[in-house]
């Protein structure tokens, strides 16, 4: 399994997740982030307001995806949020050595099953009796 962390301009967020719509993914998390690149001190105006690059507006997208699939959804990424312009993002792949610690936090399941595939169930902290 790999773990997909893409970066990319807000705008283009909601392009890129209906591009992921019907790809293999296993789980997927949106999150708001701001950071800089190599351009560290440019001035830029995103949206009718000038911002120092030094801390840009993203959304940073991370997804985990079966071995197999990672270059197919590399691709869709940079197809839909490459602009060509300065600032449009990174994409980092990274293996993820082991899930055996998953946790699925309503059911208190742990492992493959704690993903919804098939495995051992594990009673979780309040013993199996539904919410905490």
């Amino acid at each position: 399994m790999k773990q997909i962390i893409a970066v990319v301009k807000p705008y283009l967020v909601e392009k890129v997740l209906e591009a992921l719509r019907l790809a293999p993914l296993e789980a997927c998390t949106v999150r708001e982030v701001k950071g800089y690149g190599r351009q560290k001190s440019y001035l830029d105006q995103y949206r009718g307001s000038e911002y120092s690059l030094a801390f840009l507006p993203k959304v940073e997208i991370t997804l985990w995806v079966d071995d197999t699939r990672t270059d197919e959804i590399v691709r869709k990424i940079v197809e839909v949020a490459r602009t060509g312009r300065m600032g449009d993002g990174k994409i980092m792949v990274l293996p993820v050595e082991s899930c055996d610690a998953r946790i699925a936090h309503a059911t208190g399941e742990t492992g493959e099953k704690g993903t919804g595939e098939t495995g051992q169930a594990s009673p979780g902290a309040n013993g199996g009796k539904g919410r905490a």
